[in-house]
Parts: C-alpha cells; structure tokens; sequence
C-alpha cells in the first residue's frame, strides 16, 4: 500500500475516562435449572456511582443512585452529541418499558385447543413457572425434531441483536438448535440484502459490509463528495457491535472542508439539513436512481468524458452495456439526460453538469443501503460502481466509491487492537443423519419467511441455484421483531398463524411477543455482563459491559434459558462446556489479551494491555490508535495497481459491468448488466394503485424498532402516533393540517400517523419511519387499522428480483385522508391481557 502521509496518526484524539468507583459484592439470582457444573459468581453492581458499558449506539457511562439507573451518557467526552445514548434507564424501567416479567404462554396454546393459532396475537396470556416453560419448549422442540425433522424448526433471529459477545442472542440460539440436531437460518439481510448478493458478481466480494477508503484520504484528496441514497447524520448513531461515534466526527470535517458535497435523495433528510448552504440537495423521484446514473453515463459517452484506459484495463464487458445505454439494444432507446429527467426529476442541463463535475474532479461517490431496498434493488450499486469505473478513479485516494460510509462509521481508520473471541454455534451433539451435523441444514433468504411459511414446498431461485421451502411446524425467535421489520405485516400475520408453535424470548411485550405462543423474560443488556469492541471497521475500543443494576426477578438471560433447555434435551454440558458468565467473558478477553501479548500491540497512551482482572476491575474501555496502514488505506488500491497480481475475486478478476456468470442465470428480472427497470409501484407507472410514493427511511430517534419505548417517543410523536411528513400544497388538498391524525392506506393495509406538514418532502411524497410498533386495533380481524402507525403494513413483500430475493420496502404507493372518527387508545406498550 502506498504511503501517503504518516502525520495522520494524529487526528484522532481521545479523552481519558474516570477511574474505578466504589463496588458491593451481590450474588447474581441463577436458574435452579442452569446446567451442572455452572457455579454462582459474584457479581460487583455499583450502588452509588458510575458504570461503564456499551450498546449499539455507543460506549456509555450509567450514573446509578440507590441501584437505580439515574442517567446515562458517551463514555468519551467531546464528541457530537447522540441522543440514543441518553435513554438507558427508560429501557430497564422506564413508564413505556413494558418488560415481560414472567415466563408467559397463550392461554388457547395452553389448554391445546384446536384453533389456537387463529388466536396469535388476540389471545390471553397465562403466567407459568420458568420450570414448565422450559418443560413445554423442550418437548416441543423434541417433538416437533422427532415427528418432522429439523427442516421443520426455523432458527429466527433476524435483527439487532443487543451488543456482547457473550449475550448474542442470535448465536446463543443457533448453537442450541444446531447441538439439538438442525434446523432452517436466513440467508443474507434487510438492511443491504440486494447489494450483498450482487456486489459478488460485480466486485468479487461482499462490499456492504467492509472498510472504506480512510476518511483522512477523503478529506485530503477528494475534491467532490456525493451522499447518494443515505442519510449518515442519522444512521452513524448505531453500530453493529458499538458506535464508535468517528463517523459523526468525520463528517463534520467534511462539512468544514469546503469541497463540493452534492446529496441525493428524495426527501431534505437530517443531513442536508445538517450541511445547510455547505451542499447541495438534488431531490430524486423516489426509485429512480438508477435512471439518473444513466442519464449521466450517457452524457458521459456521447462527450467521450470518460476514462476509457480504466475501462479497458480494469473493467468487463463494458461494450454490451455502452451499447443498452445508446439505445442499440432490444428497447431502441437512448439513456439520454433527457431521457433521464423526464424519469428523476433532476433536470437535464443538471444531470450533464454532474457528468462534467464528476469526471473532471476526484470525486467519491458514497452510496447507502436506502436505495437498494426497492423494485430490482440490485441494480443501483451496480450502476453505481459502473459510474465509478467511468470516472476511473476507483483505486485512487479520495476518489470511487463507498458503500459503507454511512454505516458503523466506515471510513474510520483501523487500529491495532487484538479482537475479542465470542461464543460460536458449535456443533451438533451426537450421532445422526446428515443433517444432523450440519447446522442450519437448509437456509431462506430472511425476507421470503412469510413466503415459505405460507407456501411449503415452493422452490424459488435464489443467486443461481433453486430453494425449495421447507414446511415449518415451530419458529424459535429471538433478538428481533420481524412484526415490525419484515414488510406487509397483514401477511406476515397470515404466515405466521401456520406453525404448531412460536416461542420468542423478549425482554418487552413488543409485536412479535404478543404474536407467539411461548414467551421468556430476557434480562436486559444492562442486568447482565458482557464484551464488546466499538467500531465495526475501527476496532477502536474494549468495552466493558458491566452489569449496571440487578435483574427483573423473572427474567433470565438468553444463555441461561439456551443452557437450561439444552440441559432438558440432553446435551447442557457440551452446550455450557461447564462454563458461567464470567469464565466465558474471562476466556473472550484472553483471546486478545493473548494476541496483543504475541504482537506486542500496546493502547494508545502507549501503556500495556492490562490483564482481565485489571481490566474488569478498572472499570473502562480500553482505547487503541489507528495504525499508519489503516490511515492510509486506499480500497482497490492494490487491484489498480496491479490487476494481475491482485485480481478481484470475479470470473474475470476484473470489476464485472456485465457478467457472464447472471448472464447464464437467464431471469427476466435482472440482466446480465445494469439497466432500469420499472418498479412494480412508482409515480411515474400508468394507472397507479395509489396517490403518494411512501418513503420509510431509518429513522432519526430509534434503531429500527429499538428505543421506540423509550421518553425519546415524546420528542417525535404526533397524536400519540408515528408522525407522516407531509408536503403543504399535498396536505392543503386534503384538508390536513399540523397534528391531524391521518389514516394512510393502500390495498395491503391501513395505519394511523400524525401529520408533520412540512416541505421535506416533495409535493407527491410522504414520508414515515420505519420501526413504529404495530398496534392493531383489533387483532381478532384481518387488515385491521394500526394505531401506532407501522410503515410495514403498507409495503410489499415480494423480492428485488429473482437473484438475491432482498425486500422491495422503499417501493410502495399510499393513500392519505383526515381521520375523522375518535382517536382510538394506543396499546403498543401496554402487556396484553394477562401479562403483568
């Protein structure tokens, strides 16, 4: 890698923590059932003081008073601020926290009655003894292996986990069914689920998910930076494992740069609105992104502005698209500037300027995830690294493409730090089938389950090669809520009244736990201990995650409840390997204890890495510096400067433009080279089903549905409900003003939101975040109206297109009206009828 300047170790700057603060020793309540050979540890809750931990959203000092949690803020001082950050004691007892308290199951599912699963989700609920719960799963689960087989248990742990390397709720439970004999996973996911499978083909590798070009190289070497399809300001406040809060930093600097920062993006989300005058917005149609890139490849082609020795030397196939561009192919029509506006919106004289400006400028083209969740959603990444290749400085500091700048702070340089271990599925406990030994002995994409679970026996294509469904008889779910982020919820309904038995391990009475059968009460991330690094590409913390107060009395940790059934199935020993939590933690941290020993890497104020006692005991992360490799890291830099000895994992070793491999797949839906497709719903279609196109972002105050029970509700609630932005002339014409309740309806649904009249979104544009908790009015009835307003029962659930099978959530149309009857009460945070 070349070096491009070793002075950037310095910036970034790091603030010292508070040391130790006084401990009391407390036993820890165990499970009289917690497998032999676990022992009881003693815990050291603070009291009266401070305690450092971490989520997604960060590291966090928790301040604690009489064992109560009084406020909580960043670990490190000086950074921009992150509300999610300062919410933790609502999510242990906060007046919306709605924690489940007791093991829980469904009185019909109880009593064995026949219909009892037309009764998910309007049912009452019967409190049971942690003992009987885990009775009733274990034989269930022995049931349902013994009369079905392990294609009939789906694995479901789709979602944002909470962070720990220990508490992995998705982990913890996949190595329970796999030790248990198999079972049905997931394949891929909603976040980036058509770049994730088309990237492969495009670039040789996942791209979705993998270190950017350092941000120091950004900031010194680009001269035009496009944010297209993203919203960074917003979704660079979570991580996967912990925020490690540099992005936020970054992107700050880029606002003081002074360079041409151009975002793309339907509606004047919270980062243009951050960046004010500093940028400028160029608003798209919604689901036309792709025919904007067009219209600047075309522009690119017909001035011969683009980088053909690029092209020739590092690309494939790029004559067979150049000729779909000009309009030499089957549809006769030319990808024009003009062909292009009049599908975009974006002016022609302005889609000819981007093609001037990107091309006679380092440019770095930093792409989201938003914009890939529509109708044929694998083509735009695609189009966007083929735009890139025209430009022809991918491989070059500051210029090509990101697709991870706007998550889990991308960009940020790499430290040294040795990485922690984790707990691992493992492997199936005795003899058996093949299946057996294998795990997950058939996988779904994670966005067909409402397919597979109403269609068994259905073989889809999938990437290249046929899946045929499985028939699920129990869905074991945990660590997500697949009621609030899968699409069409009033299908998934439907669905997910075809198993024998759902069982849900929840810490609230979210949506999905008031649509199972079986229920267990999940200590939070706060009533247990843990390990977790911050920064998914950074590495640039040890946090400890120390258990901040004492456990609901209930509630138990998801590695307790997996080894006590694992111990009812016969197989706890190998499950726990005799191990309790803190053994495991100790083991983890030792991994890199170890590691940092062999290599001799030492923390950023150049002290040594401590061992787990010390650490444990000192109460704070453990910060490491970016290396000079890490600053200095270019992505493809060593693809361009030598293809041969550095080819991309593609067929060709080049970037492919056409790809001979989906060539050979023959879909209709999605070619073998990038091109536009019309989405199954858009403004611009011919007899739309409805009125508005419905943009359903990240959103500003939550993770997805995470914190959505939290006080930061108060903040954006509009009526008690998920507020609908929008634009004036629209709301003028249906008679709707600020604060109105509006019912926002097509023919797969209807919710009800609180109106936001406000010109962030463009006249023929609404827009409601995702992540609202369904609340049905009345769950007795089919299509009934959500009262809290779930963006989801509006969406559609059929896939990108036959290659990668991802969701199509930014591809819907809605209808809106003022509500005019009696606001109805909300329920979504009240337990349902029997609950505590």
């Amino acid at each position: 890698m070349k070096n491009f300047n070793q002075n950037r170790r310095n910036i970034l700057k790091y603030t010292a923590l508070f040391a130790a603060v006084p401990f009391v020793n407390q036993l820890a309540d165990k499970s009289t059932l917690l497998a032999a050979g676990i022992k009881k540890f003693s815990t050291e809750l603070v009291l009266n003081g401070d305690v450092y931990t971490a989520a997604h959203w960060g590291a966090l000092k928790v301040s604690v008073k009489n064992g109560k949690i009084v406020k909580s803020t960043n670990a490190f001082s000086g950074m921009i601020e992150n509300p999610l950050q300062s919410v933790t004691a609502d999510l242990v007892d906060g007046k919306n926290t709605n924690r489940i308290k007791a093991p829980m199951v469904r009185k019909s599912y109880l009593e064995k009655k026949a219909n009892h699963r037309e009764l998910r989700g309007a049912d009452e609920w019967v409190e049971v003894s942690y003992d009987q719960a885990i009775k009733l799963v274990s034989d269930e689960i022995k049931r349902v292996r013994k009369e079905k087989g392990a294609n009939s248990i789906y694995g479901g742990s789709y979602g944002w986990k909470s962070s720990g390397n220990l508490h992995n709720a998705r982990t913890l439970l996949h190595r329970f069914l796999t030790m248990g004999g198999g079972f049905v996973g997931g394949l891929g996911d909603y976040s980036a689920g058509a770049a994730q499978v088309i990237m492969p083909h495009v670039v040789g590798t996942l791209e979705t998910y993998e270190q950017q070009t350092s941000w120091p190289l950004v900031l010194e070497h680009s001269k035009v930076v496009v944010i297209w399809g993203a919203n960074p300001m917003d979704t660079l406040r979570i991580a996967w494992t912990s925020n490690d809060g540099q992005g936020l930093e970054y992107f700050k600097k880029l606002k003081e740069s002074g360079k041409k920062i151009i975002i793309i993006d339907p509606i004047k989300s919270n980062t243009i609105e951050y960046f004010g005058n500093t940028a400028e917005w160029l608003c798209v149609t919604p689901n036309t992104d792709v025919a904007l890139m067009l219209g600047i490849i075309h522009t690119m082609l017909t001035t011969q502005q683009y980088n053909k020795e690029f092209i020739e030397t590092y690309t494939e196939g790029f004559d067979k698209f150049a000729d779909y561009v000009m309009g030499k192919t089957a549809d006769k029509t030319p990808k024009s500037a003009k062909w292009a506006s009049a599908i975009c919106g974006v002016s022609e004289s302005k889609i000819k300027e981007l093609a001037d400006l990107f091309f006679n400028n380092r440019t770095m083209l930093m792409t989201g995830y938003n914009m890939q969740r529509q109708h044929h959603g694998e083509q735009v990444h695609w189009m966007a690294v083929t735009l890139a290749s025209m430009i022809g400085q991918i491989g070059l500091p500051g210029g090509g493409f990101g697709i991870s700048y706007h998550y889990a702070n991308g960009g940020s340089p790499t430290t040294n730090a040795p990485v922690i271990g984790g707990i691992t599925v493992g492997k199936a406990s005795g003899d058996g089938p093949e299946w057996f030994n294998d795990g997950a002995s058939i996988s779904i994409p994670v966005a067909r389950i409402a397919d597979c679970l109403l269609n068994p026996g259905k073989t889809i294509d999938y990437n290249g090669r046929k899946i045929t469904y499985p028939e699920i008889d129990l869905v074991y779910w945990v660590g997500g809520n697949p009621f609030v982020h899968h699409q069409d919820t009033n299908l998934l309904i439907k669905a997910w009244k075809k198993p024998s038995t759902i069982i849900v391990n929840e810490m609230y009475w979210t949506p999905t736990a008031k649509m199972a059968d079986i229920v267990f009460p999940i200590t939070t991330p706060y009533e247990r201990n843990d390990l977790t690094m911050s920064g998914d590409y950074s590495n640039l913390n040890i946090n400890p995650m120390k258990q901040v107060v004492k456990a609901l009395p209930n509630a138990k940790s998801d590695y307790e409840v997996f080894s006590d059934l694992a111990k009812a199935c016969g197989f706890g020993d190998q499950y726990t390997e005799n191990k309790d939590e803190m053994t495991w933690l100790e083991e983890f941290y030792n991994t890199a204890y170890n590691q940092a020993k062999k290599a001799g890497v030492t923390l950023a104020d150049g002290s040594e890495m401590p061992d787990f006692e010390t650490f444990w005991k000192n109460n704070k992360p453990l910060v490491f510096a970016p290396t000079p490799e890490g600053e200095e890291f270019v992505r493809y830099a060593d693809f361009r400067e030598d293809p041969i000895l550095n080819p991309l994992g593609t067929p060709s070793g080049k970037i492919e433009i056409y790809s001979e491999t989906i060539a050979k797949m023959n879909y209709k839906d999605c070619g073998a080279f990038p091109q536009w497709f019309e989405p199954i719903e858009w403004l611009g279609m011919k007899n739309k089903p409805a009125e508005f196109a419905l943009v359903s972002p990240h959103p500003s105050l939550r993770l997805h549905s995470q914190l959505s029970n939290t006080s930061l509700r108060d903040q954006y609630a509009i009526a008690d409900r998920e507020p609908i932005w929008i634009n004036p002339a629209d709301a003028k014409a249906k008679g709707i003003k600020n604060g109105d309740i509006v019912r926002a309806y097509n023919q797969r649904g209807q919710i009800l939101v609180g109106a936001v009249v406000s010109d962030i979104v463009p006249k023929g544009v609404v827009r409601i975040y995702e992540g609202a908790w369904y609340d049905p009015m009345d769950p007795s009835k089919e299509n009934t109206l959500c009262k809290n307003g779930n963006a989801n029962v509006l969406t559609i659930d059929i896939p990108t297109s036959e290659l990668a099978d991802a969701n199509i959530a930014n591809t819907a149309l809605v209808n809106i009206e003022k509500y005019k009857e009696k606001a109805p009460q909300l329920t979504a945070f009240m337990p349902p009828k029997g609950a505590k």
